[in-house]
């Protein structure tokens, strides 16, 4: 079996443990915002859960892509690498967790939170994620993407489940939106239970040589990761700042936050995928990086990575008229933006794939500066945009960010560790999709079984087109090693 087809197959396992929960945890979005949350109690949620997206990176420190790099190495132990890695993030997520229990009130109050509970629940949930990310990589590493998937999926369905229960028949409103922050503690709580024999087996232990290089090559591993949360999170925020009083007729700045929030959910069915993608290729990468054929192989990773999200681009941005009955109706004013935004991601796939460079030749800084640049685009971007396109201005900052880190991550690999990406190819289909999105977007049905129809045809059609085009460079790349 050649390396992109193993490639390919792990990628849908572990597709199963992200994509799945999350489409089961995308059952929430009707729950929340068809007759029980308010647009400003949504947009709560939506930000709280924002400021925990990045809390959670420094938790992790990098230390999950530290753990790949060291356990790679020739004649490492990865046992020991294990030890190593997970003694690092329980002493880094273990103190912060100290602190913030202890400081539960102020953060509240500063983040406007309607409840210091809210903030307790949260800061153990990020400790809980914390505890079992190296055991999570360390599936990842072992190839055991099936426990991965499972352990993904049950819980979600749990997330969910708890979800439905305690809005539907033990709901107190004093609590609200509190209850989805509890659900979540409960079922990640139960990780600890799955990894149990992988946490005690577990014991403390420092290297004065290994940890030390760990800890130089995972930081700036975290600043990046820190920067481009950022980029993705603090959007959510801005318009709170920046969009204007009444620029949506009847629409606070708290009500659009949580509007942004909602639709913001049809674009993380692209970020699944690529989070999927990179579950499967970040070891991937790292495993190959000796073979003389390497560049190559990355080369055509990148190349059926970009086709594939092009054809969830158009699956999505196509079909819009049918996926905004799973949000309430109060929240289609912003769906406008989700191809934008489909786009954004798009181009963060492709910088995930261009950043291998650094990270297989320990220059893992330059990720730092790349994603610092994307951070201030963001900044910027959604300083001067929001207040003149409202959502579309903080759409269309986020593709400006991510557009630029690729571009830049792509110019500085090939002067450290040149791929032979097929740029023009890659860059041909993302103008055709996004050309034929906008036309088939135009097209206007009175029946809505004929628009979901000529819809499926189309991606038939796209699918078949591919196919053609594509279908001596697949027959070579399940035929060869590489």
């Amino acid at each position: 079996m050649s390396k992109l087809k193993r490639l390919a197959g792990e990628t849908a396992l572990y597709g199963l443990g992200s994509i799945v929960p999350r489409m089961i945890n995308f059952l929430q979005v009707p729950l929340h915002t068809i007759n029980m949350f308010s647009e400003a109690e949504y947009g709560e949620l939506t930000k709280l859960y924002a400021y925990v997206a990045v809390v959670n990176i420094i938790y992790m420190f990098g230390m999950e892509t530290a753990y790949f790099r060291f356990a790679n190495k020739p004649g490492a132990d990865p046992k020991r690498i294990f030890n190593l890695a997970q003694t690092s993030v329980i002493a880094i997520s273990g103190s912060l967790t100290l602190l913030m229990l202890l400081g539960a009130v102020p953060i509240s109050s500063a983040l406007q939170a309607s409840n210091s509970q809210f903030i307790t629940w949260l800061v153990i949930t990020m400790f809980i994620d914390a505890l079992v990310a190296i055991p999570f990589a360390q599936l990842r590493l072992q190839k055991k993407a099936f426990q991965f998937a499972t352990a993904k999926i049950l819980n979600v369905a749990i997330v969910l489940g708890l979800n439905y229960y305690f809005l539907k028949f033990s709901y107190d409103p004093a609590i609200g939106v509190g209850y989805v922050f509890l659900a979540t503690l409960i079922a990640n709580a139960l990780f600890i239970v799955f990894f149990i024999k992988t946490l005690l087996a577990w014991r403390p232990v420092w290297d004065k040589s290994i940890s030390p290089q760990m800890f130089q090559y995972a930081y700036p591993v975290m600043i990046t990761g820190l920067a481009g949360m950022v980029n993705e999170m603090f959007s959510r925020s801005m318009l709170d700042w920046w969009l204007p009083k009444n620029f949506y007729d009847g629409v606070s700045q708290k009500d659009a936050g949580g509007i942004f929030g909602a639709v913001y959910k049809f674009a993380v069915f692209m970020n699944l995928g690529i989070q999927a993608f990179r579950y499967a290729a970040e070891p991937f990468f790292f495993s190959n990086a000796q073979d003389k054929n390497s560049p190559k192989l990355f080369a055509q990773v990148n190349h059926f990575f970009v086709i594939a999200c092009c054809l969830v681009w158009l699956s999505i941005s196509i079909n819009l008229d049918i996926l905004k009955y799973i949000i309430g109706e109060n929240f289609w004013l912003g769906l406008n933006i989700v191809p934008v935004l489909l786009l954004a991601y798009l181009f963060l796939g492709m910088y995930y794939n261009f950043s291998v460079w650094f990270k297989l030749t320990d220059k893992t800084h330059y990720g730092t500066i790349i994603t610092i640049i994307g951070a201030v685009i963001t900044v910027a971007g959604n300083y001067f945009l929001i207040p003149v396109a409202g959502f579309m201005g903080s759409a269309m900052a986020a593709v400006a960010c991510y557009a630029a880190m690729a571009a830049i991550c792509f110019a500085l690999g090939q002067k450290y560790y040149p791929i032979p990406y097929w740029m023009s190819r890659d860059i041909g289909y993302i103008v055709f999709t996004g050309a034929l999105i906008s036309f088939i977007n135009r097209v206007k049905f009175d029946s809505q079984w004929l628009a979901t129809g000529f819809h499926v045809v189309v991606i038939i059609a796209f699918v078949g087109l591919v196919y053609w085009i594509e279908k001596k460079n697949l027959t070579q790349s399940t035929h060869s090693e590489f």
